[in-house]
């Protein structure tokens, strides 16, 4: 320890006080220790008032031997300071640990130094408390790290147990190269030939053009849409053996992988052309500008085509998987319920207007047509959703260019606001009126606004707003 070269000529001269200043300042706990064998606390200072309530009641420790206030063992490092002091040997830090009552012990770091003629020693001491703390925080989080580890590591012996014992045949392939990662033991038996190692094979090497062809578009179809059917394929090489092909799509970090199952043999590739067409089927469905949606009873949606999910501004189709067709309808509540009553009790609607909303506020006008498929003991509904909304803008401007039918009225039912129907039909009648007056008239527009109980003026203005007729020169003649 280094001490100060001029302590005598510039502190020499401190007066009790600031002595006392001076030590509480620089600690944290400081103790005035009697200087005989019994070690006896004579004054107690703190340096902070949180310390001061951690002893709970410090003057109580005041006359008591300094190493009745530490536990056991800390008992032989406060003799060893009041030794070290009264020999004044250079002084030490040590740990030592405060009992208090009801509570955990207070961890201080002491060293004690023999001051004055009448060896008085002045113990001075710094809180552990923090540090303490975030020992125990350290060791409840590293306690914690090797609980986690533990049980990951349970789970990943169950599983890779479970990956090596299963029958049926696994491979995990890397989505980038589209190379086997992994594979267990029997999809190594059913793939693996002539002594070739399959770990690091392109999958699609292990099976003929077609079925290249088929395991290369469903893993593009895992990719984009999350899932995809079974697909058969032929082995390569010699004989004909068969298989069916699933995959899926999982995360490892930043990299993806495919989980790929392979079962030999149960789908015949020579009768096939029927489960083809279907997959032709499937694919027009899904690429087809209408769009497509398949419902259980309770209308939550089981599949849905593209042009569905552009038409509620969604981006795939998990997002909408489960989820109430009625969520997208116009009138949430009540055309979904017409839509099924009808299935119930025709099991086919067609051409059901009524407008559908997408996910960030678009909205369009939309015709449905679908029907009801028994599936065993469940219904199942498919639903054809086409856009009309240009179609709809087309009629609008052609019908403001002439008067509406009854008939064109109605149509507009579900498709129009009350309020505008109403609005259209005042309109109708009243062309309709103007246009028998002037006929009963011989187009003499005063006759006719007499007929009509109308100013010659109120006439005119309706006859401009209608657009029915150029009425400049007849109502200059008619007013001369």
């Amino acid at each position: 320890m280094k001490r100060f070269s001029v302590a005598k000529k510039w502190l020499g001269d401190l007066d009790p006080e600031t002595a006392s200043t001076l030590i509480t300042a620089a600690s944290d706990v400081a103790l005035v220790i009697n200087s005989g064998s019994d070690g006896l606390i004579r004054g107690i200072a703190f340096g902070s008032e949180e310390l001061e309530r951690d002893f709970q009641s410090p003057e109580d420790l005041v006359g008591k031997p300094w190493a009745d206030t530490v536990s056991a063992d800390s008992r032989p490092k406060i003799e060893a300071m009041l030794r070290d002091a009264a020999a004044r040997v250079e002084p030490r830090w040590r740990h030592v640990n405060h009992l208090i009552d009801g509570s955990a012990d207070l961890p201080v770091m002491y060293t004690a130094v023999q001051v004055g003629p009448r060896g008085r020693i002045i113990a001075v001491g710094r809180s552990l408390r923090t540090m303490a703390q975030m020992q125990q925080r350290l060791i409840e989080a590293q306690r914690a790290m090797e609980r986690e580890y533990s049980r990951l590591r349970q789970a990943e012996t169950r599983h890779r147990l479970l990956f090596q014992v299963s029958s049926e045949a696994v491979l995990v392939i890397d989505a980038a190269t589209r190379k086997v990662v992994e594979a267990n033991p029997a999809a190594t038996q059913l793939l693996a030939e002539g002594g070739r190692p399959l770990l690091g094979r392109n999958l699609s090497e292990s099976f003929d053009a077609q079925g290249r062809r088929l395991v290369d578009a469903m893993l593009a179809r895992v990719i984009s849409i999350g899932h995809a059917d079974e697909y058969p394929v032929r082995a390569a090489g010699e004989g004909t053996r068969d298989y069916r092909v699933a995959a899926s799509l999982f995360r490892e970090g930043r990299s993806a992988y495919f989980l790929v199952r392979l079962a030999p043999g149960q789908l015949d590739l020579d009768a096939g052309p029927g489960h083809r067409r279907r997959s032709r089927v499937l694919d027009l469905v899904e690429h087809s500008p209408d769009g497509f949606v398949v419902t259980d009873a309770e209308g939550r949606i089981q599949l849905a085509n593209r042009a569905f999910l552009d038409a509620v501004e969604l981006a795939t189709e998990e997002q909408v998987r489960n989820e109430l067709l009625d969520r997208w309808l116009g009138r949430p509540g009540v055309d979904f319920a017409l839509l099924t009553s009808q299935l119930r009790e025709h099991n086919t609607l067609r051409l059901f207007a009524t407008s559908l909303r997408g996910e960030y506020g678009a909205s369009t006008d939309v015709e449905i047509c679908a029907v009801s498929v028994p599936d065993g003991e469940d219904t199942c509904f498919g639903f054809t959703i086409r856009d009309v909304g240009q179609r709809l803008q087309g009629e609008r401007r052609a019908a403001a260019e002439r008067p509406r039918s009854v008939e064109q009225l109605t149509e507009l039912v579900g498709r129009v606001p009350l309020k505008e129907l109403v609005r259209e039909s005042t309109d109708m009648i009243e062309r309709l009126c103007i246009e028998a007056a002037l006929e009963l008239t011989g187009d003499n527009r005063a006759s006719a606004a007499e007929i009509l109980g109308l100013s010659r003026q109120s006439l005119y203005a309706k006859l401009r707003r209608h657009g029915i007729a150029d009425i400049g020169s007849e109502s200059a003649q008619n007013l001369g």
